[in-house]
């Protein structure tokens, strides 16, 4: 039983590395991307950094809410844990809609505007 725990344990950590290194990852790789095209597209381009930086910021909170999740169920069941995950999830919810706000200019319950709407 112990194995199993340690093997959870590690697969939460893992998940929690690999968001972080993607959240670095992708906003490094895009700022270089922004700062080498700015030049050339102006006010396009900076449109396209905020949109990136906020889905590789959502992708980085889904994964961190995953490992959080894993953790408290798997490991540590107990009524406080499941607070401390509710609040977390709370907190990275909240978040993740203010991004998906920003990068896509509605609510996610909103259905996306057809594209020849936005468009105009």
């Amino acid at each position: 039983m112990d194995t199993i725990r340690i093997w959870i344990e590690i697969a939460a950590v893992a998940i929690e590395v690999l968001a972080v290194a993607i959240m670095v990852c992708f906003i490094a790789w895009v700022t270089i991307r922004w700062l080498i095209h700015i030049h050339q597209v102006g006010e396009a381009a900076y449109s396209r950094y905020r949109v990136a930086i906020g889905q590789s910021l959502l992708v980085g909170l889904e994964l961190l809410v995953a490992a959080d999740i894993i953790r408290t169920v798997a490991l540590t069941p107990s009524l406080t844990n499941v607070a401390v995950l509710s609040a977390l999830v709370l907190v990275r919810t909240f978040l993740g809609w203010t991004l998906t706000v920003e990068v896509e200019g509605r609510w996610p319950w909103q259905k996306a505007a057809p594209a020849d709407k936005q468009t105009q």
